[in-house]
Parts: C-alpha cells; structure tokens; sequence
C-alpha cells in the first residue's frame, strides 16, 4: 500500500477504532489493530496526573486477585455476555493509573492475607499472621500491653481521627484478616472471638475490637459474614436457629452496637439491609452469614438473601458520602481466594466480576477530582492459563484449536486453566503405584490414566468442577510474584512500576493530606 493511502485508511480505521473503543467491538482487519493501538496512545497522552489533595479514598482488594486471575475473568466475563472476552476490560482495568505490588511480607516471600493488608493500611511490613502490629511481635502474643505497644496506627483509625466517615464492605467474614487490619491489633488472624483466645490471654479478639474502636466515632459502616463471632454461644443464630454463637463471655456484640452508636442500625438479612436509610442511619452494621458470606454464584440459593458486594458499596457509599470532612473506605472481594483454595476457577472469576461490578458502583457515584481509587489484591495463587487454545474459546473449557481439543503427551486432553498445587484430581496416588518396569505389560498396561485423568465426557466449564493441579494438596496455595495494581483520582499517578506493598498506604495517606511532618509517633507504633 503507497503511503497516502495508507495514512488515509489508517484515518478511517482510527475513527472505526474510537468507534470500536466505545462499543467494546472488536477490530476485524490489519488497519483496524493498527489504529486501535494508536487510538489508545493518543488517549494516553490526554491522562493528566491530578495532584489535587484527595476527600475520598476508596480501596478495593481482590483477595487472592493475582494477574492470571483479572486476565481470566475479563475473557469470562466477556464470553457470558456472548462478547470477545480477550477484548473485553473489567471496570477497574479502565481505571487511568497502574503498577504492580510486591507482595512478600517481612519474613515470608509468599505470604498470606494478614501482612500483606497490613502492609496496605499502615505502611509498614510485618510478619505472616499479624494483624496491623510491627514485625517483632510474637505471633501467640497473649499480653494487650505489649500488643498495644506494637501496634500500628491504620488510615483508618487516622481517618477517624480526623473527623472522617469510615468503613468496611466484605464478602468474608468481618473478623477475617483483610477486613480486620483496618481495626484491630492483635499477633494472630485466627483470634476472632474470644473462644479463640489462649488461656489467660489479656488481649481483646478481633471482633470485641471492633466495638471497643477508640478512635472518632467509631467505624460508620461495617458489612460482611462473620455473625458468629459477634454472639455469645447461648444465644441461637437468627438465620440457622440450631446453630449457636461463639462467644463464651456471654457479650452479644451485635446488640452492643445498637446501643452504643445514636442512630444506627444492625441487619443480618437483605430485607432488612435493603430498608436501611443512608441518609437517617449513622452507623450500619451488616452481618449476612454465620461465617463467610456466599460466593456471588450462589447468592441465590440463600433463603434470608445476601446483598451483593455492588449492592453493599452503594449503600456504603451513599451513607459515607454525607460527611463533608470526606471518608476513607475498603471494599473486598474476600471469597476469589477461597475459591481458589478450593481449586474451583468457576467461583473465583464470577466473584471477580462481582469485585468488577462494585467498583464500577463506586465510580458512577464519585468524583475523580475528589476521590482516590484504589484496587489491588494482597496476594496471588497458583492459578495458570496454558495451552493454545483459539481466540473465543471457553475460558474455562478444555483447550482446542479452531475446535478441535488439544492433547497432551498421554494422548488426554486439558483445560486451559489450572492449577500448580491443590485438592483438584491428580491421579496422585494412582501416581504412586506406578511402576515404570512394568510399563505396557499385559500386568500393567499404560494408557496414561496412572498419570493423569481422562476428561472425555467431563464438563469443566460447570460451577462445581475442580480444576486439575500438578502437586496434590489439600488447599491449594498463595503465589509469590507481584499483583497489579489499578488506581484513578488524586494521587493515582503515583502508581507506577514494581513498588513494595506498603507503599500503597503511602500513596493513600499522602493523597489525604495525613502524616505531614511524619506518623505522629515514631514510626507509627502506639494507639494514642
């Protein structure tokens, strides 16, 4: 093609690409890509980092949110909507900023939830299982003096201080790590409730934290699972009445709540949730399930009903918008990692794009001027997308190209997510009775069944199946390299390049205008 023809159909393809851009179509000639490509260069350049100082700060976490994740559930969500998924983009994907977090935590290279949203909220690194305290505590620290001498003040906390709103939206449980580094202080993630405590233990359990939060008035919205841990165990669950309470000091947390905050509200159901007021309740409580709330998928199969984590951040939202010193808001999707532990790729991807759905609530109903966005994962999973399978090929079917399945060296064929570690079937202990010296006798015949599953006849792209791992294990695991981070409002720009996870607090607090002239007390320990 001479140059001017090609300048001029490249001016064509651009106005068909902007086209395409607006539509999520997908481009369908040589022209068409190129054009595309330059189009989002150009609208690039018209990005200008805002360095105003931020009213609002809302931080979205993925739990278990890792790369491979966000890429599989864009292309799933895509492909329910009958659309290109390797073309479509979840909502924060869009978002105007980007970088990526490196998630080990003080003593580990792959760590859990605990220190890697520690490290979010307070700027500092600690160890795995510690909940927002430095790295020197031990993790069985019973003593409240010396947690409380350990501690790190959270933006939360700070937020509070400064007469902001405050909240937290989960689909875990409310006592679980990530949600709990917002306003606790304790050496173990695993003392929720004080059934949980060791014997002679000093320290308040998490979900006593909660109610006892000294800091401002008190935590505006708290939503999530976890209803349990909040009542004492003579006491019968409202949704499961054979089922008891957890506590044992006979405190009923949720009825505490009532009583110690004016114009409040505590809901267990999606009635009652849905009543709510924002404008008329100051501070809303919401604990949906027992334990965990349900994965997206499931949410209708509860009898008493379950808002959905777009429905919970609206309402959060609207109830934290009304304070004119501004709020300071996380919002998690705390169920992609237990999917993923799980090995069940269906639920983590749909409650990814459930995580996708909340954010583009938040950001129908904020400003970019005046609001910072957030969304990150504290951590990643062993979660792989391998093969050659053709473009439009199910996600989360076996791998083929231009539909014909593709096989691996035993002749069985794969699908095109998986697992590195991991309760999904291995043929482990078939494995183990193997015997190379008599492979293909009449005695042992090898048909690669000793090896690997046969999935002929097998519907991986059904919600209970469980994805194939390559090293046998009861849950599968976190992962060890860098998540990305997503960000738009004040501030965001900052993001950019492999930064360590505490940075993100940084960013967060700057945006806000807190810590000028350092933490307020050293490095941060202490709750005065």
């Amino acid at each position: 093609m001479q140059p001017k023809a090609l300048a001029i159909s490249i001016a064509l393809a651009l106005c068909a690409a902007q086209a395409h851009a607006a539509g999520n179509a997908v481009p369908t000639s040589a022209e068409e890509w190129f054009a595309a490509g330059r189009a989002a260069v150009e609208t690039s350049k018209h990005v200008v980092p805002n360095r105003a100082r931020a009213k609002n700060v809302i931080l979205f976490v993925g739990d278990g949110m890792g790369v491979s994740t966000v890429t599989a559930a864009r292309i799933l969500e895509g492909q329910m909507r009958n659309a290109d998924g390797e073309f479509n983009r979840l909502s924060f994907e869009k978002l105007d900023h980007m970088g990526t977090s490196v998630t080990a935590s003080a003593n580990q290279q792959t760590s859990d939830s605990a220190p890697t949203a520690t490290a979010m909220v307070t700027g500092i690194k600690t160890n795995d299982g510690a909940i927002s305290v430095d790295q020197t505590i031990e993790r069985n620290e019973p003593s409240a003096t010396v947690t409380r001498a350990k501690s790190v003040k959270t933006i939360l906390e700070q937020a509070e201080e400064r007469g902001m709103s405050t909240g937290i939206v989960t689909t875990a449980r409310l006592t679980h790590a990530t949600p709990a580094v917002n306003y606790a202080h304790i050496g173990n993630r695993d003392w929720e409730a004080d059934s949980n405590l060791p014997a002679g233990a000093t320290v308040a359990d998490i979900a006593r934290q909660l109610l006892e939060f000294p800091y401002g008035d008190g935590l505006e919205v708290a939503l999530g699972g976890g209803r349990s841990y909040f009542m004492p165990n003579t006491a019968s669950d409202p949704e499961y009445p054979s089922q008891k309470g957890r506590r044992k000091d006979g405190r009923d947390l949720t009825k505490e709540w009532t009583t110690k905050y004016k114009q409040s509200a505590y809901v267990w159901d999606k009635a009652a949730f849905d009543a709510v007021n924002p404008q008329q309740t100051k501070h809303l409580l919401g604990l949906f399930e027992r334990s965990h709330m349900r994965y997206e998928a499931d949410r209708k199969d509860d009898v008493a009903g379950e808002p959905s984590l777009a429905e919970m951040t609206e309402k959060a939202i609207k109830m934290l918008g009304q304070n004119k010193k501004g709020f300071y808001l996380m919002v998690e999707a705390g169920r992609i990692d237990h999917a993923h532990h799980a090995g069940n790729a269906y639920r983590a991807l749909t409650d990814t794009v459930a995580l996708s759905e909340a954010v583009e609530v938040a950001k129908r109903l904020t400003d970019d001027q005046d609001t910072l966005i957030v969304v990150t994962a504290d951590h990643s999973h062993v979660f792989t997308i391998a093969g050659y399978p053709s473009r439009g090929n199910p996600i989360l079917g076996k791998s083929a190209i231009d539909g014909v399945a593709s096989t691996d060296a035993l002749g069985l064929t794969y699908t095109t997510v998986s697992y590195a570690n991991g309760p999904g079937w291995t043929g482990g202990f078939q494995r183990k009775e193997y015997n190379p010296a008599t492979e293909g006798s009449v005695a042992a015949p090898y048909n690669g069944s000793a090896l690997r599953p046969n999935l002929a006849g097998i519907d991986t792209t059904a919600p209970n199946y469980m994805q194939e791992a390559t090293v046998p294990m009861g849950s599968e695991t976190h992962a060890g390299e860098d998540v990305a981070i997503y960000a738009s409002g004040p501030n965001a720009y900052l993001f950019r390049g492999p930064q360590e996870q505490n940075v993100i607090y940084h960013v967060m607090a700057d945006a806000l205008g807190l810590n000028k002239g350092g933490h307020g007390h050293g490095h941060g320990r202490g709750r005065d």
